[in-house]
């Protein structure tokens, strides 16, 4: 069905989407990036798949985006034929999302991960934001969720010296959420996303979207948006089911209404 990434559905409720460039590191080609958002959106509207996982292989996540795709473009080309549109579909996946990353995630590879929800890491990860060396800046979110993720300083030296922050340092400044041996990271990004996919679907889902609209909004406003969030919540039957079975000791059944 798809030439540059491969899908699969993994009980208990997990879709799994492999970058499929092994030759070019994963290159987000424009083609692979259509796919990509295809997939995901797919995934999102699949009831029985209730968290995504999103992987490259032992060598790269993603060493960046296609550079050949886009050498000899001009500015009004890059406005014309926006490639940044490619990403938006990532933005509106409800479902959440984690990024299990091991070696290279650079760029618009960086750029990816940091689009999902958790990042999850093997020992060999490196991230890092060099377009710096090419004459340009991260267009992709570098600059803002990077910036989001590790602060100000980080984030400068990153965007503007190229520095590269493997596993341990990324863990330190808040930029991914677990480290695991290389033979077993994907495993444990796996098993998180089934955990995640065990949950009530519309509370995880609503819970991802007031944790994101916590950089968009004032705490005012994101407090007023959470409460409204909560208050819907009691509209539906996984409500009335997940107290009543914390009531009556049992395990609840969720059917995402």
């Amino acid at each position: 069905m798809y030439d540059f990434i491969k899908t699969e559905f993994i009980e208990p409720g997990v879709g799994l989407i492999r970058l499929n460039r092994p030759k070019e590191l994963n290159a987000l080609s424009p083609e692979l990036m259509a796919e990509l958002g295809a997939a995901l959106v797919d995934f999102d509207a699949d009831e029985a798949v209730g968290a995504i996982v999103i992987t490259g292989n032992e060598r790269a996540f993603a060493a960046g985006a296609d550079i050949k795709a886009m050498a000899n473009a001009g500015a009004i080309d890059m406005i014309l034929d926006d490639p940044i549109d490619d990403w938006s579909q990532i933005h509106q996946i409800t479902t959440p999302i984690i990024a299990a990353v091991s070696g290279h995630c650079l760029g618009g590879g960086c750029e990816l991960a940091m689009s999902c929800d958790i990042i999850v890491a093997s020992e060999s990860a490196r991230f890092g934001q060099p377009e710096i060396n090419l004459g340009i800046i991260p267009g992709f979110g570098g600059t803002q969720r990077l910036t989001h993720a590790v602060g100000k300083g980080i984030a400068m030296e990153m965007v503007l010296a190229g520095r590269v922050l493997d596993a341990e340092e990324a863990r330190h400044h808040d930029l991914v959420n677990h480290i695991y041996p290389l033979e077993t990271y994907l495993d444990e990004a796996l098993k998180l996303a089934a955990k995640i996919a065990a949950q009530a679907p519309l509370a995880a889902r609503m819970g991802k979207e007031a944790v994101n609209q916590a950089f968009e909004l004032r705490l005012a406003q994101g407090l007023t948006y959470e409460r409204r969030l909560f208050q819907m919540l009691f509209a539906t039957t996984d409500q009335k089911e997940g107290m009543a079975a914390f009531i009556e000791k049992r395990k609840p059944l969720w059917t995402g209404r």
